[in-house]
C-alpha cells in the first residue's frame, strides 16, 4: 500500500509580518472511519465545556489573553473581531450559552472539544478534497469561497488583504479561522483529514503541542486503526 505524502502547509511572508508570533501544528489522519455524533463524542464536548469554565473562572472568553491576541490580529487585517470572532472564541461563547456546543460528527466534535478546552482555534479539513497544498495568505479579493446562503450553494470572495487559508482551487477558510468552506469540510464520509491548531503569543508552544497530541489521541480512539501524525510546520 502506498502512503500518501504529507500535505504541504505554508505561511506567506505577508501573514508572518502581520503576526510574527503565529505558529501552527497539523494533525494528519488517514484511514479514518467517521460517523455521526454519539455518546463518546458528546461526552468529550461536555468535558470540554467544564474545562473551559474552569479555565475562564467566571471571565468572558474575550478576556482571555490568547483570545485577546486573536482579536488584535483580526483588527490588524481589517476585520471587526466583535462581529467576526475567531473560531475558538465563537465556540467558547456557544459552550457557555444555554444550548451548549453543537454535535456535528465524530471528527468535528473531537476538534471542537480540543478548541474549547484549550481556547485555541482548530480547523479540520477533508485532506482528500484539498487541491495542491494549503497556504495561509492575504487575499487578493477574487478568490472563490464556496459556502451556502439560505440553504443554497453560493460563491463569495474575501476582502482584499483578508487573511485566508486556500488551496489551488480557492479559499478553504475565511478570515484566518472564522468560517470554513463547504468544499473541504469534514463529513461522515471523510476518510482522511488534516486538523490545524493555531496560536499566537502569549499561548506557550508547549500548550499548543499538548492540544495537538490530545487531539491525535482522540482521533485514534474514535477511529481505531487510523494512521495519525502530529507535524510541525516545515
Amino acid at each position: 500500500m502506498t502512503t500518501a505524502p504529507p500535505l504541504t502547509l505554508t505561511v506567506s511572508d505577508e501573514v508572518r509580518a502581520l503576526a510574527p508570533s503565529f505558529t501552527h501544528l497539523a494533525v494528519e489522519a488517514r484511514g479514518l472511519v467517521n460517523g455521526p455524533s454519539d455518546e463518546r463524542s458528546s461526552a468529550l464536548l461536555d468535558k470540554a465545556e467544564r474545562r473551559l469554565a474552569a479555565r475562564l473562572a467566571g471571565r468572558a472568553p474575550h478576556e482571555d489573553e490568547h483570545v485577546a491576541a486573536w482579536r488584535a490580529a483580526y483588527s490588524a487585517f481589517g476585520a471587526k473581531p466583535s462581529r467576526t470572532r475567531n473560531s475558538a472564541e465563537a465556540l467558547a461563547r456557544r459552550a457557555l450559552g444555554d444550548g451548549g456546543l453543537p454535535r456535528i460528527n465524530l471528527l468535528v466534535d473531537a476538534y471542537n472539544a480540543i478548541s474549547v478546552a484549550y481556547l485555541v482555534p482548530v480547523g479540520g479539513e477533508d485532506a482528500d478534497r484539498i487541491e495542491g497544498g494549503m497556504r495561509l495568505v492575504r487575499a487578493v479579493g477574487d478568490e472563490p469561497f464556496e459556502t451556502a446562503a439560505g440553504g443554497e450553494p453560493a460563491i463569495e470572495q474575501p476582502e482584499p488583504g483578508e487573511v485566508v487559508w486556500r488551496d489551488d482551487a480557492g479559499v478553504t477558510c475565511r478570515r484566518w479561522n472564522w468560517r470554513q468552506g463547504v468544499r473541504t469540510r469534514l463529513t461522515e464520509e471523510s476518510g482522511s483529514a488534516v486538523f490545524l491548531l493555531e496560536r499566537l503569543d502569549p499561548m506557550p508552544l508547549a500548550e499548543l503541542t499538548a492540544a495537538a497530541n490530545e487531539l491525535a489521541d482522540l482521533v485514534e480512539r474514535l477511529s481505531p486503526g487510523a494512521e495519525v501524525t502530529v507535524r510541525a510546520p516545515a
